[in-house]
């Protein structure tokens, strides 16, 4: 397993947010992005993790809510990549998946687009 510091981990959540359109980043709203070391423990291989209300359901009921949660977990990542290169990869994959749950694509979608 490659060892990566939390910092770094954090830094490449962040780089791969900031690969993410403009035109998409406008649209998310009230959305927070968190790194986690290690997931829930009934799913110890999860990798990310979107809790919220997709913008797609939200209705006028939607008002002073907290925040859509986002979270990236760095644990079973590292165990699961090989190099820093697929570490990277892997990031980049696990949080366009959790933004598309933002915008309402279910994994069915995000399988056939070919992030899984």
């Amino acid at each position: 397993m490659l060892e990566m510091t939390r910092e770094e981990f954090e830094e490449l959540v962040s780089e791969a947010l900031d690969r993410i359109p403009p035109e998409l980043t406008r649209l998310m709203d009230n959305v927070a992005v968190f790194v986690e070391d290690e997931p829930p423990s009934g799913d110890p291989e999860l990798l990310g993790l979107y809790e919220g209300t997709p913008l797609t359901e939200r209705g006028e009921w939607y008002a002073g809510v907290l925040p859509d949660r986002i979270t990236v977990f760095r644990g079973p990542t590292q165990r699961m990549c090989a190099s820093r290169d697929e570490i990277v990869a892997e990031v980049e994959v696990t949080v366009v998946h959790e933004v598309a749950h933002h915008f309402g694509i279910d994994d069915a979608r995000l399988h056939a687009l070919g992030y899984g």
